[in-house]
Order: C-alpha cells, then structure tokens, then sequence
C-alpha cells in the first residue's frame, strides 16, 4: 500500500531546534500526528491534527488516511528512546510506507551547552523505565539520563548519595531549547533536594569510574560479622562459571555477608540479583556491604530459600552457598522456573557433595588455597579448608 508518510523528530522545542528537512515535512503535511504538547508547538500550521501517544492507534489513523501526506512527530530526535521504532515496526507489519527524518536528541544538545563531546556517553532511560542508575555510573564516566514520570532528578541524586557515589558530579537540563531553559550544575549530594520541571534530563560526569571489572575481591574489603563468607579464591571460580550477562536475573541462596551477590551483581548491571538469607543479622550485613560496593541492582530477600522462591522471578543462574538442608527443593525450584538455568554450588563436606547429585550431570572441581602468614621474620602459609565447586552441566 502507497503512503507518503514521514516520521520526525522535533529536537527540543519543535522550532528553533529542528532541523529544516522535517520542518519543510510538517509545513507541507495534510495531517499532523503527536502527542500534545508537541502538537501545541504547530498550532500556526492550522494543519488537521491527530492527538495520541498509543502507537496502534495511531497507525490505524495513518492507515485509514492512505494517500495523504502525514506527519507524525516524536520529541527530540527519532533514534533516541523515542516511539519512532514501534511506530516503524508497526507500520512495517501493515506494509505502509514511511521515511524517518531525525532531529536534535537532548543529550547532544546539553553536551554543546557544556561545551563536552557526546560520543563519550552512557545513555540511560528513566522514563518509563528501570534502570540500575548507581551501577550504570559506577561503571561509566559519562550516563546522561532521560527523565518522566516519578523519576525525578532529586531521587536520582539521593539514590547515588545513599550508594557512596555522592561526590559524582551533576548537570540537570530544565525545558532545554525554551525560553525559560535553565541549567543546573552541582553533585549528587548538593543537589539531593533539588527541585525542578517535569521535562528535564541529566549528565553526571564521575570522574572515579570503576575502570575494571573486579574478580576475587579481597576478603578483607567486606564488612564482615559472625555471617559465613565465601573465600575471594573460591568466589573468583564459582563466579566465573555461572557465565553472567549483563542483563541476567540471578539468585544467590544463602547469600551469608552477600560477597558472591556484589560480584555476581558487577557482571550484570542491567539485570538485578536476589540475595536470599534465612538469618535477619547476615541479611542486615549484606545489605551494608551493597550499598559499600555501590549494588543498587541487588535486592535483599530474607526468609528460607523454600519459602520465598516461587515468589523471585524466573533466574538465569543461581548460586548456592548454603541450602539449609533444603537443596533438592531449590534445585527443583529454580528448574521449574528456567529449565536452562545455569546452576554452581559450594560444598565443604563429602555429605553435601552427595546431596549435589539432585542436579544431575555435574562438573565438580576441588580447590585448596593457601595464604602467606607472618611468623616472626618467616613467612609461612597456612591452608584454607578445601571446598568442591559444582557446576551443574547443560
């Protein structure tokens, strides 16, 4: 089906900030289609307008108007989290044809403000979304932030205080390309009161990034208690075998002072980790040494692992450092979830290495570390207790 229609992006005020291809298309256009703020910036067009944020329905309008040239506009630029793409695909499933004419996206016209290049960002949507903010800042030098919602940019600053990373620099850009623009600039910690307008963004700029991806973490680094830890050695393997991505929902069960959910939690910034702890005390002590490692992607579950489980959403890996007796019935759990959920175990004793049977195919690998300790003017090492790594196999 023939159908002259353009999708645009209106930069930041549908004015001055367009770029003339797409002013020409809305100029020239028989029907205008957006929401209504953006509608309000063409009223001079007197052009016939259609109001709507819901993408069917707006194909629907643009399919039932075949042959007429439409417009339909989306904020800022069409590339950056913008309807455009749903609009596209949808338009694409009715065999409608559409050419999209890009704008001025707010992160390029903030960064030009602050006279700081864009290619170097971390781009990040709070708008309508979720989002590990303090992860995505402890792992970029550059996040801009899009805003909506009841995401507003004093939240955000709390969060990152809350989390250690207080000290991140912040530029928030209020109805940029408006008369009444403004730019703010202070840190997260100054600016946790800030109050501004609905339709604003941010830059954070952290100069202390984490610059790599931290593996073993020394024990001595955590907040310990009386909670159990798994060893930097043992940790570094299990880790590693459970393959994390980036986006991976995973369970850490018997998560103890929560160092396997911190690295755990560093492999997947975009994903979120479940740290299970039966004992209130060890579940207190995790949750300080996440906020200590900035982990705003974990949460904390406290209760038996049999109890909250079918609660937890479904898992890509699991983790088990302690079942409580109540192995088998994790296993099942997490199987019944993902039947591909990639599991690694701990084990200290051969009673428990038996039980691992309930996960079928296995790898299992035995480590014995030793560590250099002072003994007058000799050094000397003393053993750690052997624990057996258990991989369940595909």
């Amino acid at each position: 089906m023939e159908s002259r229609v353009i999708i645009a992006g209106v930069g930041m005020d549908c004015s001055d900030s367009m770029t003339i291809r797409a002013k020409n298309a809305a100029e020239s256009a028989d029907i205008l289609i957006g929401a209504g703020r953006i509608l309000r910036g063409f009223e001079y067009l007197h052009k016939k307008c259609f109001c709507s944020y819901d993408t069917r329905e707006i194909a629907d309008h643009i399919f039932q108007n075949s042959g007429k040239k439409i417009v339909a506009l989306m904020s800022g630029d069409c590339g950056f989290f913008s309807g455009a793409r749903k609009l596209a695909e949808e338009l694409d499933s009715r065999g409608v044809n559409y050419e999209i004419v890009p704008g001025i996206a707010s992160p390029v016209y903030l960064c030009a403000k602050l006279g700081i290049g864009w290619d170097r960002l971390r781009f990040v949507s709070l708008h309508g979304a979720e989002a590990n903010i303090v992860r995505e800042v402890c792992s970029h030098e550059y996040v801009f932030v899009l805003l909506g919602g009841e995401k507003d940019c004093s939240k955000v600053c709390r969060k990152l205080t809350e989390y250690g990373r207080g000290k991140a620099a912040v530029f928030i850009g209020e109805n940029l390309g408006y008369p009444e623009e403004k730019i703010t600039k202070g840190s997260a910690e100054e600016l946790s009161g800030v109050v501004t307008s609905k339709l604003c963004s941010m830059l954070i700029v952290n100069r202390e990034y984490e610059k790599y991806l931290a593996s073993g973490i020394p024990d001595d680094e955590f907040i310990r208690g009386k909670a159990p830890m798994t060893k930097a050695e043992i940790r570094c393997s299990a880790v590693s075998k459970l393959n994390i991505c980036e986006n991976d929902i995973c369970w850490d069960i018997g998560s103890g002072t929560g160092s396997v959910s911190v690295e755990m939690a560093l492999r997947c910034p975009e994903g979120k980790v479940f740290a299970v702890e039966k004992d209130g005390e060890a579940a207190e002590l995790s949750e300080k040494n996440f906020r200590k490692f900035s982990c705003d992607n974990v949460i904390s579950v406290c209760g038996r692992a049999e109890n909250v489980m079918q609660e937890l959403p479904a898992p890509d890996c699991v983790f088990i450092g302690g079942s409580g007796g109540g192995l088998s019935e994790i296993v099942s759990a997490a199987l019944g979830k993902n039947p591909s959920v990639r599991i690694v175990m701990t084990a200290v004793s051969l009673e428990t290495l038996a039980e691992s049977e309930c996960l079928g195919e296995r790898e299992i690998t035995e480590i014995s570390a030793a560590r250099t300790v002072k003994a007058g003017k000799y050094t000397m090492l003393r053993g750690e207790n052997p624990v057996f790594v258990i991989r369940r196999l595909p």
